[in-house]
């Protein structure tokens, strides 16, 4: 049986193709139409899980959609005659939204679909699961896990903002919901909005920020903001927010209870939104901490599984880890929007028709993640030429020795290799490497390569046979969800002086043998890489150790601020162009920017809206 998935029209969409319960393929339209956490019907992310697989469109026998549409537009209802007349303004906004084209989003969808092809638009093949329940499929069912406990995290769905439940099998059942406008993710959102952050897109630019500051705050929000129990359910004082009756996430009295208003977005950060994330950061591990433990204590499970946006938080997920109270852990990479896509479509294989679950060929039933598109050699080259690239071509061995060697002089590469990744995060095949020996190197690619705030820690890329001797840590850690100290024995010792610095001051005093992964806490945000899913990244890692002693690559995603992840050869060569980066490696073609023709060479600092 084939299922296609698809998550559309809020933010992230994405499609996503199940064969029998075993995902095939999954990508976000955001890399194909180049507009970042594209929220638009994902056709082009369908067109291209079709024909990847070798499937027209009559194969397809289900599509499932990742939420229901008319319990969210219930929700619009009840929340205006809640807060009525508060709420007129949100609602008048809303409303035309709603009844021109939301209230009938199956006519919408199935259009869509018979847009791509009219076999696709029967309306007998379209199911819609609860949003929480696509998070909760997205999360239990490519686990490693016969059965867990399952928590699922975000700013809302239709109702439930957080859910909690039990996977054993092929079954899956919701327990208990915490509902709307009681929301740990629209909490978070209020403060991402509060220090003058995008929401939707800048909440991890807050959880970079936080080990900048001091909780000094996290008092106040447990007295005023947020009633939180013992089991993790909590409720919220809504007297401080605006989100059910305004268009913005806070208020005056939000603004007097911290001393001042809003931060201004691009506007010089202070110490004060440094505390102020700091402060929400410990607020969100507590809570998440309290939800872990309870929702243990009631199943009596020992694996933990989850999903939604705030399980991107990798913070909190790595102090419910070092917590003890579960065995092991698991999280969705594209925990977010994205990943309903296949949640939707396992829940509609193992719900709807009662497929039984396929036990995982590797890990878990993700495939690292490496699920998107990838290109041929001989299709690399082609692309490559019409865009003007000079290259030279190296074997494998040439490939992965010469870029070793590179990134040991120093120089940022682009690494563009195999299948895309699903999710947020690059995970060794659309990345930017370099040597995290190097003091500068964090500073260096924020502000010349990614052109992004010189606050926002990088990732160390580690091999997962060396992950426990670097870092306090000895789990698989795959896709950069985890974060965990840096051992003791490759720590720095600070001097008085150092000790004494706040802010982003701390930012350029190496505390480590891996400054340019080592954020101000000591804290870093781990993959570990397996040669089983990503053969190709883990020698170049390999290499790099022979030549370095250095087991660990600096690894961010390739793009600038603002860019979606590159998504094609011509992507990654214009990327190039337009930054800093001193190699470029797509396949094994060898791109050196000393060898191209310096008129393709493009100013790229502003060419996307800031995120």
């Amino acid at each position: 049986m084939n299922v296609l998935g698809i998550s559309a029209f809020y933010h992230d969409s994405a499609a996503a193709l199940v064969h029998d319960g075993v995902i095939v393929n999954a990508a976000q339209e955001e890399r194909f139409t180049r507009k970042k956490h594209d929220p638009g019907f994902p056709a082009q992310a369908i067109r291209w899980c079709l024909a990847d697989a070798g499937l027209q469109p009559r194969d397809i026998d289900r599509i499932a959609f990742y939420d229901k549409p008319f319990l969210k537009f219930e929700r619009l209802l009840e929340t205006y005659l809640a807060f009525a007349p508060r709420g007129f303004r949100s609602f008048r906004t809303a409303m035309p939204v709603w009844l021109s084209e939301k209230l009938f989003q199956k006519d919408m969808l199935l259009k869509e679909l018979r847009a791509i092809d009219p076999a696709l638009g029967e309306a007998e093949r379209l199911l819609f699961a609860e949003h929480h329940f696509s998070h909760a499929a997205s999360a239990f069912y490519p686990s490693p896990f016969e059965q867990a406990a399952v928590l699922t995290m975000d700013g809302v769905g239709e109702w439930a903002t957080t859910s909690a439940g039990l996977g054993h099998g092929s079954g899956l059942t919701i327990t208990k919901e915490i509902h709307f406008p009681h929301s740990l993710g629209l909490l978070y959102s209020a403060f991402t909005y509060y220090t003058g952050f995008k929401v939707n897109s800048g909440e991890y630019k807050v959880m970079g920020l936080a080990p900048y500051g001091e909780p000094k705050y996290a008092r106040t929000i447990f007295d005023n903001l947020i009633d939180l129990k013992a089991d993790g359910s909590f409720r919220l004082n809504l007297d401080y927010f605006d989100y059910c009756t305004g268009l913005t996430m806070t208020n005056p009295r939000f603004d007097a209870l911290f001393g001042a208003p809003p931060r201004r977005p691009e506007v010089w950060l202070t110490q004060r939104e440094m505390d102020l994330a700091a402060s929400i950061q410990a607020v969100t591990e507590e809570v998440v901490l309290r939800l872990a433990r309870g929702l243990v204590a009631e199943t009596g499970m020992r694996h933990l599984c989850l999903a939604g946006g705030v399980a991107l938080n990798c913070v909190a997920n790595g102090k419910v880890l070092r917590d003890g109270i579960v065995d092991d852990i698991w999280i969705q990479p594209a925990a977010g929007d994205a990943g309903g896509a296949i949640g939707a479509a396992l829940a509609a294989c193992h719900q709807h028709e009662k497929l039984p679950r396929v036990s995982t060929n590797g890990p878990d039933g993700m495939r690292g993640a490496y699920l998107g598109p990838a290109f041929a050699q001989a299709e690399v080259e082609r692309r490559l030429t019409d865009a003007g690239a000079r290259f030279s071509i190296a074997s494998d061995d040439a490939l992965i020795d010469s870029t070793a060697r590179a990134l040991s002089d120093g120089q940022a590469v682009g690494w563009f290799q195999g299948r895309m990744e699903f999710g947020p995060r690059a995970l060794g095949a659309r990345s930017i490497l370099a040597d995290p020996r190097a003091p500068a190197m964090q500073k260096t690619l924020n502000l010349k390569v990614k052109y992004r705030e010189s606050f926002r820690p990088f990732a160390p890329a580690v091999l997962r046979e060396d992950v426990a001797d670097w870092f306090d840590l000895d789990k698989d850690s795959p896709y950069m969800l985890l974060v965990a100290p840096v051992a003791e024995p490759h720590r720095r010792g600070m001097s008085a002086a150092e000790e004494a610095l706040f802010g982003i001051d701390k930012l350029n005093v190496p505390r480590s043998d891996i400054p340019a992964v080592t954020h101000v806490d000591y804290s870093a945000r781990i993959q570990t890489v397996h040669a089983a899913t990503n053969p190709r990244f883990h020698a170049l890692i390999d290499r790099f150790k022979a030549l370095t002693g250095c087991p660990i690559l600096v690894n961010t995603s390739f793009n600038v601020r603002g860019e979606p992840i590159v998504g094609t050869p011509e992507d990654a060569f214009r990327c190039f162009m337009g930054t800093d980066l001193d190699l470029l490696a797509i396949g094994n073609c060898l791109l050196r920017k000393s060898d191209q023709d310096a008129a393709l060479k493009q100013d790229y600092r502003d060419a996307f809206e800031l995120d």
